[in-house]
């Protein structure tokens, strides 16, 4: 019996080991990709253009004649922050103010389809920062909206002293997505109107366990666990608490939900865990058909722009009359 216990204890303590370093792995993994930062700026110049054509020169000009300028401050947590700003095409008759979010390991060159939309087309002032740990911004790791969310609520406040405007959108693509929705839920300033989240994930925890089971079947999921521990231990945060359906719960701002429905990146069930969630305030939700994970835009361009203005006017009608119009929590099928 003896003996018995003995080998139960040393393959107790391996299995516990096993799991501890497949927890560190796991936490370094998805949280200290490389390359990362200005490191990966070239990478993702060339993948803005890819997204839309000719983005980084429109950049580049806005940039060489001082219209589109550069933004910082410093997170709670003591490293410096980037970001972007550039006043609409028509100032004077500007409709308000976005911010547009990046996913995970891009920055703030990647979405210029966003920003051109917004500024170009719909005459909206825009900021665009790089989250921590990636673009011109410093951090240690990759924060996964959690953390982000309170970098984006100084944005916020940035934002709106560098336009002074009663009307902000929180946009946001993939991992962007989840730091918009986190950051719906924590007290926000009147002027923030409306939020879109982009195939954000329910919560980080989910999101993980995804990639788990398509890139490392073999480990199972109670090594998330010991991930979350030693990310907490680490970076103080744990995977359990960073939730985007928790923080939608405390929700009241407009929203408009996205998704392509074969996305299996994020997969397509986050979205009506997402819709489901948010049960106070007005929301949409528009799933775009074929369309991959942070790809709804490449793939139908103009009803993505359509349903993005749309529920942007609607918030608009909405303050002016002071109620919510018919047909709230509206859901549009292609």
């Amino acid at each position: 019996m003896k003996r018995l216990l003995k080998f139960a204890a040393i393959g107790l303590m391996a299995v516990s080991l096993s799991a501890c370093m497949a927890g560190k792995f796991m936490s370094k993994f998805a949280l200290q990709p490389t390359p990362h930062g200005v490191d990966d700026i070239e990478r993702t110049r060339h993948k803005a253009d890819s997204l839309l054509p000719g983005s980084t020169a429109w950049y580049d000009g806005l940039k060489a004649q001082g219209i589109l300028q550069d933004a910082w401050t410093t997170s709670d947590d003591g490293y410096k922050l980037h970001a972007c700003y550039v006043p609409a095409a028509r100032p004077a008759e500007a409709k308000g103010t976005a911010i547009v979010v990046h996913g995970y390991t891009d920055n703030h060159f990647v979405f210029l389809y966003l920003v051109r939309m917004y500024r170009d087309e719909f005459n909206y002032n825009v900021l665009f920062p790089d989250l921590q740990y990636h673009g011109y911004s410093e951090g240690d790791e990759v924060q996964m909206g959690w953390k982000d969310r309170l970098d984006l609520l100084k944005w916020i406040e940035i934002a709106h002293e560098k336009f002074n405007d009663d009307f902000m959108v929180l946009h946001g693509v993939s991992m962007g997505a989840a730091t918009v929705m986190m950051t719906s839920g924590e007290p926000l300033p009147d002027y923030v109107k409306a939020a879109v989240e982009d195939c954000g994930y329910a919560s980080v925890v989910v999101q993980f366990n995804n990639n788990r089971k398509q890139s490392f079947g073999f480990i199972p999921p109670d090594v998330l666990q010991s991930a979350s521990l030693v990310t907490k231990k680490n970076y103080g945060w744990g995977f359990w608490e960073a939730s985007s359906v928790k923080q939608l719960e405390k929700s009241t701002i407009p929203m408009l939900f996205i998704h392509g429905d074969a996305d299996d990146f994020v997969p397509f069930d986050n979205l009506q865990m997402n819709y489901d969630a948010k049960k106070q305030g007005y929301k949409e939700k528009y799933v775009c058909p074929g369309a991959v994970h942070a790809n709804s835009f490449q793939k139908d361009p103009a009803t993505y722009k359509y349903k993005v203005e749309n529920f942007l006017k609607t918030v608009h009608n909405m303050i002016a009359v002071g109620s919510y119009p018919d047909g709230a929590n509206c859901y549009y099928e292609p």
